[in-house]
């Protein structure tokens, strides 16, 4: 067991209460746990979030729920109706990330999972450096008049993603911690391959059986005006995508075709300890704030779409100037970027030397 900094934990969790809930002394929270039984999060890091609470002066109760389903849980709904705020340890928190707002209520989102991701850079770097860096890549992503994407395993995808408007806070209800992706952008105007590889995973709005899929080698995805046109690669694993996307296309009653949007990570801290072919689901819900990351939204024509195909160490350029580089933000390309990495030199650190551990074992990737 790695040992904790005991001050650094206590520092992550006071960033998520204090600069991402924005929450004060007398105000109550819930804090909705699932058992570490289930391998996503540990009990350490709900402990704590409720040391610090209690520290802050901010009454604390706690709930237990299982493994995500497809119904709305009532007595975590009825709970988070008497609180000022709601901390989610628990994958549901995802699954209500597009529902309406609970008037008056705060709803966070926490991606780090255990205590040691608390701990680390990831959880500790204060939460309004990255509302500040997300808003300068929105403003830059926003502005394009071409997107174009590769990766080295041949990705080749451009468009126009000018139809994507801005995201008002309606939009997300549920305020995610680390903050680690700009805005999804609409992929109607992309055509153009995807690189398939390594596994389909959920994008944690619903869940289905099996939630993951395995690729051997690389299928290429031919995408017309952000349709799937066409898959080209070995005919059993071809089958196998196209049975897949059928499946959880008529389970939902959804556009199994449909290439609905897509983002990349700009957390550097983002980091993944384990293997992704321990728990693929895992794995993509976890690293995909990492900049190595792109994920598409598909199977879907409505947010967030229900498969992600994954990307790893895309380049992502806009207008012709790259803005993520073989996995890495471009920080110094725009002045957007430059500008916020003033103000928070703690950030600029990060950029400085990002993660690159991810979870593959290839090191080729």
């Amino acid at each position: 067991m790695v040992a904790i900094n005991s001050e650094n934990l206590a520092a992550g969790a006071k960033n998520l209460l204090l600069n991402c809930a924005e929450l004060a002394a007398g105000e109550t929270l819930l804090i909705v746990s699932e058992p570490p039984s289930l391998g996503w999060y540990d009990a350490a890091a709900a402990a704590a979030i409720t040391a610090a609470a209690r520290d802050m002066g901010i009454a604390p109760t706690a709930i237990m729920v299982g493994a995500p389903d497809n119904d709305r849980d009532p007595r975590v709904a009825e709970a988070m109706a008497t609180h000022d705020c709601t901390v989610f340890l628990a994958r549901i928190g995802d699954q209500d990330r597009f529902a309406d707002p609970v008037p008056g209520k705060k709803t966070i989102m926490s991606y780090a999972r255990s205590a040691e991701e608390l701990a680390s850079p990831y959880g500790r770097c204060d939460h309004r450096a990255f509302v500040q860096l997300k808003q300068a890549v929105n403003d830059i992503l926003l502005g394009a008049k071409r997107i174009h994407i590769t990766c080295p395993q041949g990705t080749d995808l451009a468009g126009d993603t000018s139809d994507s408007d801005r995201e008002s806070p309606a939009d997300v209800s549920v305020r995610r911690f680390p903050l680690g992706v700009p805005q999804p952008l609409e992929a109607a105007g992309m055509s153009g391959r995807v690189a398939l590889s390594r596994y389909l995973t959920p994008t944690g709005s619903r869940t289905y059986d099996p939630p993951s899929l395995a690729i051997d080698g690389v299928v290429m995805a031919e995408i017309g005006a952000g349709r799937i046109v066409e898959l080209q690669g070995e005919a059993a694993m071809v089958a196998r995508i196209r049975q897949h996307h059928g499946m959880v296309a008529n389970k939902f009653n959804l556009d199994g075709n449909a290439v609905h949007s897509f983002h990349a990570g700009i957390h550097p801290g983002s980091t993944y300890s384990k293997l992704a072919a321990d728990d693929p689901d895992r794995w993509s819900n976890s690293i995909f704030t990492n900049p190595r990351v792109l994920h598409f939204h598909t199977c879907g024509t409505q947010a967030p779409g229900e498969i992600c195909w994954i990307l790893i160490d895309h380049t992502l350029s806009v207008d012709g100037i790259n803005l993520w580089e073989h996995g890495r933000l471009c920080a110094h390309s725009f002045k957007e970027i430059r500008a916020c990495l003033e103000v928070w030199p703690e950030l600029a650190d990060l950029v400085a030397s990002p993660s690159p551990a991810i979870g593959l074992d290839d090191e080729k990737n």
